[in-house]
C-alpha cells in the first residue's frame, strides 16, 4: 500500500499507487506520489516514467472520508495543496509520463492523466469528474486537455463520463487494450520513447511545456480558489453529507 518506484526496464521507471480498495489519495498520498515522480525524473538514468496503479480503477481522487473526518479545514487544505503538487510534478517532470489507466480515473486521476504525456488506457477506463457530486470543484483545467471545450462544460456539469475509446477519437489517448495488456502497452510506448537520447528528451519536454498555451499550474490554482470558498461557505460539507446515500 502507498506509492512505490521500479525500474526493470532499461531507461524507464514505473511509479505505482496502490491504495485499497479505490485508490483514493489521503493527503500524504498526493504529496509522496509527487515526490516519487520528480525523483524519477531527477534520475539520470531515466528517459521516460510509467504512472500506473493497482486495483480495480487508477484513481478515485481525493479520499473524502479523511476531508469528512476533519472539523476544520486542515485536511481540505492539505487536499487541495497535495493535488496541486502531484499534478505539478506530473506536467514538470524532467521527462515523458505515461499513464496507463484501467477502470475509473475520477477527479484527482483526471489531474494526473491531463498534465501527463501520453495515455494508454484499458477498455474498460473511463474518465470525468463527479466534483460537483463531491462538494468540490477543480481539474477542469486538465479535463480540456484530455477533450473538446464544450465536452469537457457538459461532462463537468453532469459530473458524466467519458470512455476510453470516446477520448481515443478525440486524440488525447494513445492506445486503448485489454485490461491484461494495458502494462505491457505502456511499456513498450514507454520503451520506445526512451531509446532516444536522455539530453535530448530533457530538452524536448521543456520546450513542449514552454510552448503549452495554458499555464496548468496557475490554471488550477485558480480552480482551487472556488473549491475552498465551497468549502468556506458550507455548501462542500452539505454536498459531500450525501455522498455514498442513494440518489447520489
Amino acid at each position: 500500500m502507498g506509492v512505490s518506484t521500479s525500474r526493470g526496464e532499461k531507461g524507464v521507471a514505473v511509479v505505482t499507487v496502490d491504495f485499497p480498495p479505490v485508490n483514493a489519495l489521503p493527503v500524504a498520498g498526493w504529496f509522496a506520489l509527487a515526490d516519487a515522480v520528480r525523483a524519477a525524473g531527477r534520475d539520470p538514468q531515466v528517459r521516460c516514467v510509467v504512472l500506473t496503479a493497482e486495483g480495480r480503477g487508477f484513481n478515485a481522487g481525493v479520499d473524502i472520508k479523511e476531508i469528512q473526518a476533519d472539523d476544520g479545514h486542515g485536511t481540505l487544505l492539505g487536499a487541495n495543496s497535495g493535488c496541486a503538487e502531484a499534478f505539478a510534478a506530473v506536467y514538470e517532470c524532467e521527462v515523458p509520463v505515461v499513464a496507463a489507466v484501467q477502470g475509473f480515473c475520477l477527479g484527482g486521476g483526471i489531474g494526473l492523466v491531463g498534465n501527463a504525456d501520453a495515455i494508454v488506457a484499458s477498455e474498460d477506463a473511463v474518465f470525468g469528474l463527479p466534483e460537483l457530486d463531491r462538494g468540490a470543484l477543480g481539474a477542469a483545467t486538465h479535463l480540456a486537455r484530455l477533450v473538446p471545450q464544450h465536452l469537457m462544460r457538459a461532462l463537468y456539469y453532469t459530473a458524466r463520463t467519458a470512455s476510453a475509446a470516446e477520448l481515443h477519437a478525440h486524440g488525447s489517448v494513445w492506445r486503448v487494450v485489454p485490461r491484461e495488456e494495458l502494462r505491457a502497452a505502456a511499456l513498450e510506448l514507454a520503451r520506445e520513447i526512451a531509446a532516444k537520447d536522455g539530453r535530448l528528451l530533457r530538452l524536448a519536454k521543456a520546450a513542449l511545456n514552454g510552448i503549452d498555451p495554458v499555464d496548468v499550474r496557475r490554471s488550477y490554482r485558480f480552480e482551487q480558489g472556488f473549491t475552498f470558498e465551497a468549502g468556506l461557505s458550507g455548501v462542500g460539507a452539505r454536498v459531500r453529507a450525501g455522498f455514498g446515500k442513494e440518489g447520489r
